[in-house]
This record gives structure tokens, sequence and C-alpha cells, in this order.
């Protein structure tokens, strides 16, 4: 049996069969990390914790007690989420060597639930790109080609489930940075709702944009890790008590029964200019299938999708700089080796720590809330949002979710992008809207380029209608079988 491929619930099946342990899981998946380390998708590998945590779960089934669905199942993390006495870097100098007094909700819920932890998966620094290209500790590669970016900024999550090297990990999708990725290296990967898992402990980058989702192989692993995060948090007052389902209860049943007669908008603007052909045919051809299954295909209209990027790229690093102002290498981070004043330090640290993307953003983010400018730029740009949640408010007057592609191309060459940073943020123009009106969104493996790089289809629904998102998700999945294949590298 190759333990580094199994499902969640085919885990859940064999720990409570005793056909391996824990410990072995662990110890299978740990390997896998070593032997790609290539990859560079993890910051830190927590091997002793993860073998501690194993031979708990080991030692409840020794005992005859039941686990969970989630207990000892190896998992990373993207490095932005505080994990207590675990570091975390963000992927940035500043914080090389801070280790977080306290755990996130999202990890304390997995921990809660008997999660096993790996490590601290790689990110654009501060999760600030499309690629993994900008964290200090190097880019993560994509399995599929190893010439080529498993996008961003949770990029070295979804290359580490994609390579087998966990069953699951954590991402955060600000305007895109998990299904993109996910779309990039043929993963599952889900946005959720704005405030549907709470962002307390996960290091902020745009307080109103914030997400965090799973990525998985599948649909059914991410309902189950989605179980486990979602719901209040009284440490997030973003976070509203809405009821959290069971969103892998009959999952697949459930698929095939919603599919027929579901409407399914497209968006004409998700298939026109800067969309590469190959890319349309492919997801068009998915759409397809919907039809096949009884699904009702709608063509739609969202035309404030042109504006996204402009909205994203004014109110995002407004909020990012203001988030970062709290990094100065006073109480922590890095600490310049010299120092005439405390201006002149700070300057150093910040102008030491931080790499060119940050410095970038922080500039733009403080010149469009300064005096004069914020009501031009800011509340401009926020008004402009309002605009992109009214286009999807009309749209799903009509349809129940809407569909087209996640990544306007499939994953591009590592540099390729990286000193054109135009070219680098057209990389979100298809995910930025659902993030701008805060809609929970799924990417799914819908096929493969002549070249071998995946594509990914996403699905939009209406706010916490993640179970009607996973469901249409689960429809395409039993019908397909893009993921038996495996990347070899």
């Amino acid at each position: 049996m190759d333990l580094n491929w199994l499902s969640i619930s085919e885990v859940h099946a064999g720990l409570m069969g005793k056909k391996f342990s824990a410990v072995e899981l662990a110890k299978a998946y740990l390997e896998r990390v070593k032997s790609g380390e290539k990859l560079n998708n993890f910051i830190t590998i927590t091997e002793d914790l993860a073998l501690e945590q194993a031979a708990a779960v080991d030692a409840k089934i020794a005992a005859g007690e039941e686990i969970g669905m989630l207990e000892g199942v190896p998992a990373g993390v993207k490095d932005l989420l505080n994990t207590k006495g675990v570091r975390t870097t963000c992927g940035s100098k500043m914080l090389e060597n801070f280790v977080s007094p306290y755990e996130s909700t999202t990890t304390q819920r997995l921990l809660d639930n008997g999660y096993v932890l790996l490590g601290k998966t790689n990110l654009d620094e501060y999760a600030c790109g499309a690629s993994t290209e900008t964290s200090y500790f190097g880019p993560s590669l994509n399995p599929w080609d190893l010439t080529r970016v498993p996008g961003g900024s949770s990029g070295g999550s979804v290359s580490a489930v994609a390579a087998g090297q966990c069953i699951y990990a954590i991402g955060t999708d600000t305007g895109g940075s998990i299904r993109q990725p996910a779309a990039l290296c043929g993963c599952v990967g889900m946005k959720v709702t704005y405030g549907r898992t709470s962002r307390f402990g996960a290091v902020a980058m745009a307080s109103s944009w914030d997400t965090i989702g799973p990525v998985a192989r599948s649909v059914e692993d991410v309902a189950h890790v989605l179980n486990a995060i979602a719901g209040r948090d009284p440490y997030d007052a973003t976070t509203p008590d809405v009821a959290v389902p069971n969103y892998a209860l009959d999952l697949s049943k459930r698929a095939a029964e919603r599919v027929k007669g579901l409407r399914v908008g497209v968006p004409k603007e998700y298939f026109e200019e800067g969309v590469d052909e190959e890319v349309k045919a492919i997801c068009m051809a998915a759409i397809r299938e919907y039809e096949k299954l009884g699904a009702e295909i709608v063509k739609i209209s969202l035309p404030m999708t042109k504006y996204g990027i402009a909205v994203y790229y004014i109110t995002m690093p407004g909020e990012f700089s203001t988030n970062l102002a709290r990094f100065d290498g006073v109480r922590f981070g890095h600490k310049p080796s010299e120092m005439e004043d405390l201006l002149e330090y700070y300057k150093q640290s910040r102008g030491e720590a931080f790499g060119a993307e940050i410095k970038r953003r922080i500039m733009v983010g403080t010149f469009v809330l300064s005096a004069g400018y914020a009501d031009e730029f800011y509340k401009q740009a926020q008004r402009v949002r309002t605009l992109i949640v009214q286009d999807f408010d009309k749209a799903f007057e009509d349809v129940d979710v809407i569909m087209g592609p996640v990544s306007p191309t499939t994953a591009f060459k590592l540099g390729e992008k990286l000193d054109d940073p135009l070219a680098m943020y057209a990389a979100d123009m298809l995910t930025i809207p659902a993030s701008a009106a805060g809609l929970p969104a799924i990417s799914l493996p819908c096929g493969f380029s002549k070249a071998g790089l995946p594509v990914g289809l996403q699905i939009i629904g209406p706010q916490f209608e993640e179970g009607l998102v996973l469901q249409a998700a689960a429809a395409y999945e039993q019908v397909t079988d893009w993921m038996e294949r495996k990347p070899e590298f």
C-alpha cells in the first residue's frame, strides 16, 4: 500500500483497521518531504512533533477508543498561521527566527481534531505574490514541471499536496492565493466565504479580504477539513454565527442529486482577451460535462470584472501597509546591527528585512491612504468593489453557481514574470472578483494542457453556500479521473 496517496477517509479506515499505524504514516510522509526537498515546499519541518502527535493517536487506537476523521492525518500549514512553539516566518527575513507564543484558531481547531503537523509550508513573503518567488527562503517548484512556478501565495502548501508530501494543507486566499496555485498544480483548493473561517492568529495581509481554507487532492478531503476549521470564533468579530453543516456527509449522493437542474452561469468576461485559448477550451469542455449531468448552462455577464485588479491593488496595499506597520524590529523581528536614532533603526530594520515586493506594496498602500488621496483612490475603489458585489448579487438571481477558469494561463516559467509586477498581478484577474464580493469559490482540476500542465475550473457560489460549491465540484469529480494522475519529479 502506497501511504503517500491515500485520502482522508482511507487513512481513517486504515488506522481503525490497524492496517498501518499513525507513526508509520507520519514517517512515510516525512520521508517524502525529505526526498522531495528540491521542491522547497517546507520552511520548517516538525518531525519530532509530528511523530509525537502520531504516537498519541496510536495510543488512543490501542486503548480501543474511536478516533475522529482527521486524527493521525499528516498535514502542512502555510507559514503565515501562528503555531505555538513552532517558527512562523511569513516567508520573510523580518520573522526568520520568530516563534509564536500562541496558536491560531485554525491550527488550534486542527489540534483539537488530532492532526499531525509535518511542518510549515513556503509562501510568497507575507502572502504577496502569485508564484512563491518572493519568499525569503527561495521559491517552491511545481511538481509537474520543475522549471515552472507552483503559483502563489500558497505555493508551498499546494505543491506539497500535489507531490504527495502531505494529505492536505492549509492556505490563505486574499485575491486568489489558494485557488490559483491549486489550478497550476492540479489540486482542489477552497476559498471560503469571508468570515466562514477565523482569521485569528493568521498574520494579516488585507483584513477585509483575507480568508483561510484547505487544499487537498479531492473534494471530499477538502470538505472534511472545512468541517473542522469553519465556524464562529469569539476572537474574530468577522465570523458570523452561521451554522456549519457537515460538508462531507453523503457528499457523493448529494452531489449527484443536486447537479440535476443546477443553473450554471458562464460569464463571458471570464473567456475574453487575456485568457489562454487552451485554458478556455479545457474549461468549456468541463462545463459541458455538467450539461451531460443534467445542469442548465446559462450565459451571463459580470461587467465589473475588468475593474477587479484595479480595486484589489488599491485597497489591498492600503490595508497591507497598515497591517505591516507593527513590524519595526523593536519587540520582535529583524534587528539591525547599528543605529544612530530610533528613526534610523526603523529604516534599517524594515529596509533590510522586507523584500522588493513588500516595499512596493507598502509604498503604494501608504500613498493611497495619504491625506488628499484617500478619497480619490481608496474610497473610490471601495465604491467600485460594491459594484462588483452587486454584479454577483444580480447574477445569482438567475443562476445557482458560476463557472469559469481559475487562472488565465497554465503554470509559467520561474522568473518569467518576476520583474514585471503588472504581468504577475494579472495572474489573479479571474480570482479577484469573487474575493472582492466575499464569495466561496473552489478550484477543481479539469484537464491538462498539451504541455502536460494542469488546468483548473473555478466554481463560485453565493455567500455561505460552501456546501453547494462542494457538491457541484464533487459531481464533476465523480465522472472524471484527473485526480488519478500523479506528478513525477
